[in-house]
């Protein structure tokens, strides 16, 4: 048995112990929410990385022909470079360039699917701030395909909860935010995507069924039997094949920074000592709206980043002259 002299000694002691659990407990609980946040900063930055990524492709990207009957497609666009990508057992087989949501009205960043390919579509406007500002359309309305109000064109690609690739208006709507969250395509490519997806997966319909959709209004809509993934990705820094190409921030994300950058050119083993900060800053500075800046790491690495780098337009002139 205790002394009653040693009460408050045992006291002291149980009080400084809980004290030192209670401690132990917190640092714990913030190591575990750093490693949390951590593991949550990762997965976005996966999320967002281009398909086309060197870390992803080992720096070799094949390209091959539509292989009919073959079902292993997908769809894939890095948002920032406008360039959506049609991909079948893990090959390019065509890239085409786009036009995509207003930064008050973004194109989700993430996984979406393809269910079905619909010519001559309806258009139901949603009730939202922009559609009230259209003179003439009311929410909620089905505006045929046969209406100048419809603004989808010939063609839609339904992704789930109202985003569309559809028809764009006008060849100046590629490389633009133009739309209200969908992704814009010209007329001969988002048919040319279609009747790839058509060929690739033995859809029931037959080319003259699409022919005459094509030549007519009236609406065609073709079930796909197994959805085709889309995957829509935000990278403004990408090493591609041994070139860096820094994309405009289109949507104000704050991804063309010089720790991301340096992060970037490390992992395609550009050594520490040619990344000085300076360098990083002027890469960056040279990319406008409308132009990606372009070098080949192995400049960088040999300290000729500026002097070697090109601006290039995000679409080529060959691409903005087509209808």
């Amino acid at each position: 048995m205790l002394d009653s002299n040693c009460k408050p000694f045992a006291f002291a002691h149980r009080k400084r112990f809980v004290l030192m659990v209670l401690i132990c407990t917190i640092v714990v609980s913030c190591q575990t929410a750093l490693s949390q946040t951590t593991t949550r900063a990762q997965t976005l930055d996966e999320r967002n990385q281009s398909e086309r990524s060197d870390s992803l492709t080992g720096g070799r990207i094949e390209t091959a022909e539509l292989v009919p009957n073959e079902p292993d497609i997908s769809i894939t666009l890095n948002l920032p470079s406008f360039r959506l990508t049609l991909w079948q057992n893990g090959k390019e087989v065509k890239s085409y360039y786009v036009g995509v949501g207003l930064k008050e009205h973004p194109l989700y960043i993430g996984d979406r699917e393809i269910n079905e390919l619909i010519w001559n579509p309806a258009w139901i406007p949603p009730s939202s701030d922009w559609v009230l500002g259209i003179k003439g359309v009311t929410p909620g309305e089905v505006i045929k395909a046969s209406d100048p109000r419809n603004p989808l064109g010939k063609m839609k690609m339904p992704l789930g909860d109202r985003y569309l690739i559809h028809q764009a208006a006008r060849t100046t709507d590629l490389g633009n935010l133009v739309s209200h969250g969908c992704i814009r395509m010209l007329r001969p490519d988002i048919y040319d995507l279609a009747e790839k997806i058509v060929a690739a997966r033995n859809a029931p319909v037959s080319q003259k069924r699409i022919d005459a959709a094509k030549r007519s209004l009236r609406t065609l809509v073709v079930p796909l039997d197994e959805p085709v993934p889309v995957d829509i990705n935000y990278d403004t820094l990408v090493v591609e094949q041994g070139m860096l190409h820094v994309y405009p921030d289109v949507y104000g994300r704050g991804t063309n920074r010089t720790a991301r950058l340096r992060a970037e050119l490390l992992t395609a083993n550009v050594p520490e000592s040619s990344l000085n900060e300076k360098t990083l800053k002027q890469m960056l500075a040279r990319v406008t709206r409308r132009m990606q800046f372009v070098v080949e790491t192995r400049s960088i690495a040999e300290g000729r980043a500026i002097a070697d780098g090109r601006l290039l337009p995000l679409i080529p002139r060959a691409a903005a002259r087509r209808r």
